[in-house]
């Protein structure tokens, strides 16, 4: 099987790290998909690197490029579908008329309403399939009026990682001179107004007193982030508060936390969320979105409403509780091989184009 699989986001956020991980599994398994995304995009750059063919347009006028890319690729007719990552490319293989050729799938993960101008609709009419990343998600496919025949459910998975030896841990802890005797919370996501980091800061200005080792580590960037950096300065965080962008290797990241704490006030599936359970890290975590589709309470994690003030009531207790630490991380560890492993994702995403490819 041959996908022609589309990216245009020039960031690098969960879609993208979905995107490489699918494309490496349909690798290894014998399936030479190929990729179109933007020239100099960090997915264009870890694709090559991991030895998938790559097709690369101009940032500039991007869906337009990309339309007349997607003509020509699919000329030769070796693609057998084509499957869209993101809103952008939907567009592009819509106005290059990919689905008058090979069927079009389309993922989703997020669960705001379909938009009901003409261009939108004659988008989606356009789509085989839509790929939800979770039942929240389909569900607001469902309630937008588009068939539920035509969506399927594929949780986003995470690789299974070895879990970080204590020399890998010192050193990861050293990267980011958290001392011994610290208790570091972390937080990989980008810097939105929904994400709610500013309730962890918060929430560490309001154990501190009791608890002064404890720090925050968060990382990222985004539009929010001068006013996290201005909210660190007005609380006087400055010191344990620890900001320093986007990291390309995650590992040291995960490997220097004692848990991970996600105070997102709207979220797809959070794969951020299911890494750090894979790290057996123990959780703080909001149900918001579909998030209480990945975790629950008291057996794979602490949920608590985006708030300072849940969020420090929460993040006290695994303060004192080193058991219910180890508990809620091996648990929630389970959790992520058993239904949100990376491997999963493919298979599961195999299944579907082979639904797709033997429908009328």
């Amino acid at each position: 099987m041959i996908p022609l699989f589309i990216d245009l986001d020039r960031e690098w956020r969960g879609g993208q790290s979905q995107a490489l991980l699918l494309l490496k599994g349909l690798y290894e398994r014998g399936h030479a998909a190929e990729l179109l995304t933007v020239r100099g995009s960090l997915l264009a750059k870890r694709a090559r690197q991991e030895g998938i063919y790559v097709h690369t347009i101009s940032g500039t006028m991007r869906r337009l490029r990309a339309a007349a890319k997607i003509r020509r690729l699919l000329a030769d007719g070796r693609f057998e579908l084509v499957h869209v990552n993101e809103a952008h490319a939907l567009s592009a293989a819509w106005l290059a008329g990919a689905h008058k050729r090979l069927p079009l799938l389309s993922s989703r993960r997020i669960g705001f309403p379909l938009r009901k101008n003409w261009i939108s609709k004659s988008r989606f009419r356009a789509l085989a399939r839509f790929v939800a990343n979770s039942e929240q998600v389909a569900k607001s496919l469902i309630d937008a009026g588009f068939p539920a025949k035509r969506i399927s459910v594929v949780n986003e998975g995470v690789e299974i990682p070895p879990l970080p030896s204590p020399d890998e841990r010192r050193a990861a802890r050293k990267k980011w001179h958290i001392a011994d005797g610290e208790f570091l919370f972390g937080c990989a996501s980008a810097f939105v107004p929904e994400k709610g980091q500013r309730h962890l800061v918060e929430a560490l200005g309001a154990i501190r007193g009791n608890f002064p080792g404890a720090r925050l580590l968060l990382a990222g960037e985004g539009k929010s982030l001068p006013e996290i950096k201005e909210l660190v300065e007005r609380l006087d965080l400055r010191d344990v508060v620890l900001l320093p962008g986007f990291q390309a290797h995650m590992r040291d990241f995960y490997a220097a936390l004692d848990a991970f704490v996600f105070p997102s006030e709207f979220e797809g599936l959070g794969t951020a969320l299911q890494a750090a359970m894979a790290y057996a890290l123990p959780v703080i975590s909001t149900v918001r979105g579909a998030l209480g589709e990945v975790v629950e309470n008291g057996r794979t994690a602490i949920v608590a409403e985006p708030n300072s003030e849940r969020f420090a009531a929460a993040m006290k207790r695994l303060l004192l509780d080193s058991r219910l630490r180890k508990e809620l991380g091996e648990a929630g560890r389970e959790e992520v091989k058993q239904r949100f492993s990376a491997d999963l994702m493919v298979e599961n995403t195999l299944r579907v184009y082979e639904e797709v490819l033997q429908s009328p």
